[in-house]
């Protein structure tokens, strides 16, 4: 689904400059569904030279809306659509900074007509839309008046899909004849839940990403893996959920997949989170850490893909807080480990250094995975700018998410339930959040 725009301003400067009109048009890939066009009274005086361009006085805009008495309009004509302009930046970023003006953040997925014509249609003299235009036969009524030009870069835009659809953003090759190919347009940039379902509306599939769009067309580039073919085959709709966080994406994916149980999904099992760390006290008290398979194993202290990834951070931690190779399983041998020998260790491994020493510099690298009996809240982006998501764990099990204004102050756990959406805790929900804050810088994680 696209929304086709064009504005004239007072001039080039969208820092300085503003509206003077405004014209959309609804297009969901092969016809207009939808028409919207007005002046607007930018509410200063517009230029000589610019009324001479446009055709656009003061006298025409005298009595026009302001700004803020179309914005409502303007959010829902272009509400889930590509925002499409001919040299987008320009209509784009005045239209964003009328509603910054207004307190207002205004964000869409944007498509230029000049690079995709540049892509697609190489060889022209001038990508400007008049002398684009000229040279495919398409006929500008109205030229540099918003309609006109709106209506002009619509017809632009029917050429280039014509051309080459896998370049705007959608599959190649064949898809189910029910799915609609605009729908590929209006998947969003960022992270989130998606969904397929079958011609009867069923879900056969749930999967998450940190780029919706591109996760999503890359099922349809699969063209060697059966199950992927015959998924690909049966997908008649496509829906998503935004999170903002990557995290949130992972958390709801989980409970999705747990909830609806897809088709698809039980034909793959999955791998993530195979390996774990973990802890365990020895007959001489020193605490060990070591690798294993999560399933073999209760409540590890954090877990991993691969047992390589699991191996390589293992060494790591034992180099940061000197921690002997022996007794983190990195090292066999009967007596002392190689660190010792060459004054690394401090001798864990043959009884020369205290228990209680050695043991506080394990509990020290751990602390930052221990959320088995300790409450937190990890905060971090929203949706958009207005507000933040949040993640609560208490008494070790995980309460669920949601997102608060980011004005907020955050300051008791009772604010943040009002804003918490619940969702079951389990191991598998719990080895995400444990692994996701191992690997990802939050904004924030509050303790209480």
């Amino acid at each position: 689904m696209y929304a086709i725009i064009d504005v004239e301003t007072t001039g080039g400067n969208a820092f300085n400059e503003k509206l003077t009109e405004i014209a959309i048009y609804q297009f969901d890939g092969k016809q207009v569904t939808g028409e919207y066009s007005t002046l607007i009274n930018p509410e200063r005086p517009i230029p000589f030279m610019i009324s001479r361009l446009t055709g656009i006085t003061d006298e025409m805009v005298r009595d026009a809306p302001k700004f803020y008495e179309v914005a409502k309009d303007i959010i829902q004509m272009t509400e889930g659509r590509v925002f499409v302009a001919h040299n987008a930046n320009f209509d784009y970023n005045f239209i964003r900074l009328e509603y910054k003006r207004l307190g207002y953040s205004y964000n869409r997925k944007t498509l230029c007509t000049v690079k995709l014509s540049r892509k697609l249609i190489p060889g022209h003299r001038s990508y400007s839309l008049g002398n684009l235009c000229s040279d495919l036969g398409i006929d500008i009524r109205n030229r540099h008046r918003a309609a006109g030009d709106a209506e002009a870069t619509v017809k632009v835009l029917e050429k280039l899909l014509s051309v080459d659809p896998s370049l705007c953003g959608m599959p190649s090759g064949s898809v189910n004849p029910s799915l609609n190919r605009a729908i590929f347009a209006t998947l969003p940039e960022s992270p989130g839940v998606y969904y397929f379902h079958d011609e009867e509306g069923k879900i056969i599939y749930v999967g998450k990403s940190r780029n919706i769009h591109t996760r999503v067309l890359s099922h349809f580039s699969n063209q060697s893996a059966a199950k992927a073919i015959s998924m690909k085959e049966r997908i008649a709709d496509i829906t998503f959920e935004q999170t903002g966080s990557e995290l949130l994406a992972l958390l709801l994916e989980s409970n999705e997949i747990k909830k609806l149980k897809p088709l698809f999904n039980r034909a793959q099992r999955r791998s993530n989170f195979s390996f774990g760390l973990f802890c365990h006290t020895d007959i001489f008290g020193y605490q060990n850490l070591s690798i294993a398979e999560v399933n073999s194993r209760p409540d590890p202290v954090t877990t991993f893909s691969t047992h390589a990834e699991a191996k390589e951070f293992l060494f790591s931690l034992a180099e940061s807080f000197i921690l002997c190779q022996k007794l983190c399983g990195l090292y066999d041998a009967q007596g002392a480990c190689f660190q010792r020998g060459i004054k690394a260790c401090a001798g864990a491994c043959t009884g020369e250094e205290d228990p209680g020493e050695y043991n506080s510099r394990v509990n020290e690298a751990l602390k930052q995975f221990d959320i088995g009996s300790r409450n937190f809240i990890v905060l971090d982006k929203g949706r958009h700018d207005d507000e933040r998501s949040v993640v609560m764990v208490e008494n070790g099990k995980y309460a669920g998410f949601g997102y608060i204004p980011v004005d907020e102050t955050v300051q008791h756990t009772d604010t943040i339930r009002e804003y918490l959406n619940s969702y079951p805790d389990n191991r598998e929900i719990r080895q995400i959040i444990r692994g996701y804050i191992r690997r990802n810088k939050v904004e924030r994680i509050i303790r209480f």
